[in-house]
């Protein structure tokens, strides 16, 4: 089972890469439009409009 190392994301429309680094560390990026959460323990993506409305740049571990 791969352990989460970094959980963070990128906003298509602002750009803003934003990471959650504690359990409950909601963080949204500046336009609204995304929101991660869950920091090293769960992954958790809000978005407005579609998935697609962000990129993926979590890191795991290779365990």
């Amino acid at each position: 089972m791969s352990e989460i190392l970094k959980n963070m994301i990128r906003c298509k429309s602002c750009g803003d890469i934003i990471e959650s680094t504690s359990t409950h560390d909601f963080v949204q990026c500046s336009c609204g439009r995304v929101a991660v959460d869950g920091g090293l323990y769960y992954l958790r993506r809000t978005f407005t409009e579609s998935q697609n409305d962000y990129e993926e740049l979590s890191v795991f571990s290779n365990n």
